[in-house]
């Protein structure tokens, strides 16, 4: 028999950690050192379980990047001690979250996997449980062939689907598959068995284990829809202090060929403002090179997201400008598939 795996269960706030007091019939937060005796089935699992909590639990509408250096901070503290970890999170902001911890942690070789709930884990028809169970089983699976963690990402597990974290998107506010990744397959398939879906799986190259929690946050997301004014943008781009832009464009990364617009970016870009274009789109990605009105973002200095997730796209941006200020290094880094968050 192998050694029995280690997981520790970090808990932000969320759903998933709620059960109805029976007093006020509100909400609580569990207490997570006793969270076998509301999931009796992880102790049945071989596999040892500890478990921190953020004190107090916060809302995932309330998370801000000091809440993902905390959550980074205690993986690197217990990196060696523990085989895997679980981060229990609300799942408005989840997808944020997974996307910046994979940027944040640097040669990665255990599992972390983030998950939650559309329902308290105390009520009868709660995903929660399973989501839970699967979640930490997961984070215990190693290949039997060399030993090593069969995860070695940033991942969600949701909906009976592990995803590559900086791959993930909240789809839905009711249904159980919530978590969505649309530009790529599961990294794992819950059925009766895991099904690990090998070639999907992020291959690190070998290097030491290592965080980066500078995050800049003036940073602005700007959709672009039809008959949107130009001042808009134009106010937008002429605050002093912004750093960067992320655009959500139309198709394949099309917005308004217009002249006055042109000449916005332009000066946005002169100031050394980095802009960087998604699409509006959640399957396919950003081709510059396709329609002179995306044409036109190329010749402004606006850089091509590729099948970029917003949220990837996002928290990648708040990472490389809070890192440096060499704009053709942020260049060349969004264009990069650095953690697996871009089809190249």
């Amino acid at each position: 028999m192998g050694k029995k795996r280690s997981i520790l269960i970090i808990y932000t706030g969320g759903t998933i950690g709620s059960v109805h007091d029976p007093l006020t019939g509100s909400l609580v937060p569990i207490d997570f050192s006793q969270i076998t005796s509301h999931v009796p089935e992880l102790s049945r699992a071989g596999i040892s379980i500890d478990a921190v909590s953020f004190n107090p639990p916060i809302d995932s509408s309330n998370v801000n990047p000091s809440h993902w250096s905390k959550i980074a901070k205690i993986v690197e503290k217990h990196h060696d001690k523990y085989d895997g970890f679980v981060v229990l999170h609300g799942t408005d902001t989840m997808a944020y979250t997974a996307s910046a911890l994979s940027f944040m942690m640097d040669g990665l070789k255990k599992p972390v996997i983030l998950t939650g709930s559309q329902l308290p884990i105390g009520m009868p028809r709660t995903d929660g449980r399973e989501n839970l169970l699967s979640a930490v089983m997961l984070a215990a699976h190693f290949d039997e062939n060399n030993g090593v963690p069969t995860v070695q990402e940033v991942a969600v597990y949701f909906g009976s689907q592990l995803l590559r974290g900086n791959r993930t998107h909240k789809q839905s506010a009711q249904s159980f598959n919530a978590i969505v990744s649309p530009n790529y397959p599961s990294l794992v398939d819950a059925g009766v068995d895991f099904k690990i879906n090998k070639h999907a799986l992020y291959v690190r190259k070998d290097r030491p284990f290592k965080l980066n929690t500078r995050f800049e946050s003036k940073v602005a997301w700007l959709p672009f829809f039809p008959g949107m004014s130009v001042e808009l943008v134009e106010r937008l781009l002429d605050w002093e202090e912004l750093r960067g832009v992320v655009f959500g464009t139309f198709g394949s990364g099309n917005a308004p060929d217009n002249p006055i617009l042109k000449e916005v970016l332009l000066r946005a870009s002169e100031r050394g403002v980095v802009m960087v274009n998604i699409s509006q789109c959640e399957h396919g990605g950003v081709h510059q090179e396709k329609y002179a009105t995306s044409i036109m973002l190329a010749d402004c200095g606006v850089i091509p997201g590729g099948d970029m997730t917003n949220e990837s796209a996002i928290t990648k941006l708040m990472m490389l400008l809070g890192s440096t200020d060499d704009r053709e290094l942020i260049r060349k880094a969004i264009l990069s598939n650095l953690r697996g968050e871009l089809s190249v």
